[in-house]
C-alpha cells in the first residue's frame, strides 16, 4: 500500500558484497528506507558466482547484529536474511544444507540472478526447486541482454511458474530506456510479481520505492501497486506462498510497445 512497503531484494548488509560498503552507510540506508515507507527489508548479498565467500551463516549472523544495531538507534526497520543467488550447478543442494540462502531463510522462495550479459533456459532449475517445496524468483530481469533481446522468453517462464521481481528504479530509467521499456511493458503484460530497490547505497541506487509505485499505479492501477510492492513481499518475507502466473492477457506485442514508445 501507498507508504508502506517490504523490499525483498537489497544489499544492505555492510562490507560484503558491492553494496553498502560500511556501517555509517548502512545505517544511512536503512534510515533512508524508513523514511520512504519500507518497514521490512530481506537483505541479500550476492551469493556463489564471484561471491562464494558469502556462506549462510555469516549472512544469518551479520543480519542478527545488523537487527540490534538498528533497535539500539531507534530505526524501526525489520531485516531478514536471503540471498541473491546466481545461478550455478549445485545451487539446490546448497540451498537444503543452508550454505546458500532463501529468501527469509523460509526455504520457500529463491532470488534468482542470471548473468547480466546473457539468458540460459531455466527448466531445469526451477523443476529442481519445485521438488523441494521451493519457488524461483527471478530478478530484475528487465536488465538482462538476452531477455532485452527476446522478451518473449519472459511469459513462458512466468506460465512455467516462475515469479518476475523488476528493480524500481528500472521504472525511473536508471538503467536505460530500453530497461525501463521492458519493465513497464512487463507490467502491462501481466508479467510483473514483485518491485523491489535492489539498493546498493545512498547516492546511487538508493532504497526507495514510492517514485516506483507511483508510476506503477499510473500504469495498471493501485490495485497492482500495492500486490507488487507490499502485499506480494510480505508474503514472501513471511514465508508464505505468491499467487504467480500471467496477471492479464497482453494488450500490445514488444515490438509494438517499443514503437509506441518512442512515436512522440
Amino acid at each position: 500500500m501507498h507508504g508502506s512497503y517490504a523490499d525483498i531484494h537489497c544489499h544492505l548488509l555492510p562490507g560484503i558484497d558491492d553494496g553498502a560498503s560500511d556501517l555509517a552507510t548502512t545505517l544511512a540506508m536503512a534510515q533512508m528506507a524508513v523514511e520512504d515507507g519500507i518497514h521490512t527489508m530481506v537483505v541479500t548479498p550476492h551469493q556463489l558466482g564471484n561471491f562464494s565467500r558469502n556462506s549462510g551463516e555469516d549472512i544469518r549472523r551479520e543480519t542478527i547484529l545488523l537487527q540490534r544495531v538498528l533497535a539500539e538507534r531507534r530505526i524501526p526497520l525489520e531485516i531478514l536474511p536471503g540471498g541473491d543467488v546466481r545461478i550455478e550447478d549445485g545451487m539446490v543442494e546448497k540451498i537444503i544444507s543452508g550454505e546458500v540462502l532463501s529468501l527469509g531463510d523460509h526455504r520457500r522462495h529463491v532470488l534468482l540472478e542470471l548473468p547480466h550479459e546473457l539468458f540460459f533456459p531455466l527448466d531445469a532449475i526451477l523443476k529442481s526447486l519445485e521438488r523441494e517445496g521451493m519457488t524461483g524468483i527471478l530478478s530484475h530481469p528487465e536488465r538482462n541482454q538476452g531477455i532485452m533481446r527476446n522478451p518473449g522468453l519472459l511469459e513462458p517462464l512466468v506460465e512455467r511458474g516462475c515469479l518476475m521481481q523488476i528493480t524500481a528504479g528500472s521504472l525511473m530509467g536508471t538503467f536505460g530506456s530500453r530497461s525501463q521499456e521492458l519493465a513497464e511493458w512487463m507490467l502491462e503484460h501481466g508479467l510483473v510479481h514483485f518491485v523491489a530497490t535492489d539498493a546498493h547505497g545512498v547516492k546511487a541506487r538508493r532504497p526507495l520505492m514510492t517514485r516506483a509505485y507511483d508510476r506503477i499505479a499510473e500504469l495498471v492501477g493501485e490495485t497492482v501497486a500495492g500486490d507488487l510492492c507490499t502485499i506480494n513481499p510480505e508474503l514472501v518475507a513471511c514465508g508464505k506462498p505468491v499467487e504467480g502466473g500471467v496477471r492479464s492477457k497482453p494488450r500490445r506485442s514488444w515490438s509494438g510497445f517499443f514503437s509506441a514508445k518512442k512515436v512522440g
